[in-house]
């Protein structure tokens, strides 16, 4: 994490921090920290995603998933699926939207096991790696059906 980009995770958390609607899951074991997830709600009208899909959702209010984290002793447990899942259940938008680093395929393939679907890449800084941009709706699915995604990649 010696690189510019991975250096402003603290503004990147204020950042978030400050959107009207940020939400953020703490996951403990007694007094113990074990991983955090945040996000907040997208400005309707300014979604960022849209341009890569061939055709707009119906509703496209979106719940940006900005950061999802667990301590490496509980990574392989069911944490990181628990605290995504906590931070999703109760939210009211359509759609949650995230960006995945393309150099981490088994990170973005847990994320497809999640109902996640890669519609494109974007590197929205200068200095960031390039991201898979992935977008799963809220509705639940039946697990296993296909993607409703027509991506413009």
């Amino acid at each position: 994490m010696d690189d510019p980009f991975h250096q402003r995770f603290a503004w990147f958390v204020d950042h978030w921090g400050r959107n009207p609607g940020f939400a953020c899951v703490i996951g403990w074991e007694g007094d113990e920290p074990v991983g955090f997830a945040y996000g907040a709600p997208g400005v309707a009208g300014r979604e960022w995603w849209r341009g890569h899909l061939a055709e707009p959702p119906a509703d496209p209010s979106t719940f940006s998933v900005s950061e999802l984290m667990v301590r490496p002793a509980w990574r392989r447990t069911g944490t990181a699926e628990r605290l995504h899942a906590a931070l999703l259940e109760p939210r009211p938008e359509a759609l949650a939207v995230l960006l995945v680093d393309t150099t981490h395929d088994r990170v973005q393939a847990l994320y497809e096991s999640w109902e996640y679907a890669k519609v494109g890449e974007q590197q929205p800084f200068p200095d960031s790696p390039r991201f898979a941009v992935m977008l799963r709706h809220l509705v639940p699915r039946q697990r296993g059906a296909e993607s409703p995604w027509s991506a413009d990649c």
